[in-house]
């Protein structure tokens, strides 16, 4: 169906990124390519200025880490990536630099201000140039 999905996932919802990993492996085509992105927001330079020099080193690494252990457990071709700052900005800037032609992302039990689907994902389904399909 997809030749190129990009599978955006928090690090921080725990199970979430295996299932939707898991249906994207069902969605995507033979020869098709996965990104496994997942988004380190920026910490504000007021904060960083009393935290260790090599913190966001630190941050991506383990972030490769945590993104190769979904990655492992699958046998199709799945490129994990970490990138940094707003996470529906990059999101979508991932998708454009690799031409997505499906972007998957998981949503969170909303609150009063995003009442329907997260606040991230709300974001992306709004500014997405391609299909978005979104897993609760």
């Amino acid at each position: 169906m997809y030749k190129n999905i990009i599978v955006a996932v928090a690090l921080s919802h725990g199970d979430a990124g295996k299932g939707l990993l898991d249906k994207a492996v069902d969605l995507l085509d033979e020869g098709g390519v996965i990104r496994l992105l997942t988004v380190l927001e920026d910490v504000p330079s007021y904060v960083a200025a009393e935290l260790p020099r090599d913190l966001n080193d630190r941050r991506q690494a383990e972030a490769k880490v945590e993104l190769s252990v979904l990655v492992a457990r699958q046998d199709v071709n799945i490129q994990p990536e970490v990138r940094t700052g707003a996470p529906a900005g990059q999101i979508l800037q991932c998708a454009e630099d690799t031409g997505a032609d499906l972007i998957m992302i998981a949503s969170h039990r909303p609150g009063l201000s995003d009442y329907f689907i997260g606040s991230t994902a709300a974001r992306v389904v709004r500014h997405a140039q391609t299909s978005v399909l979104i897993s609760r």
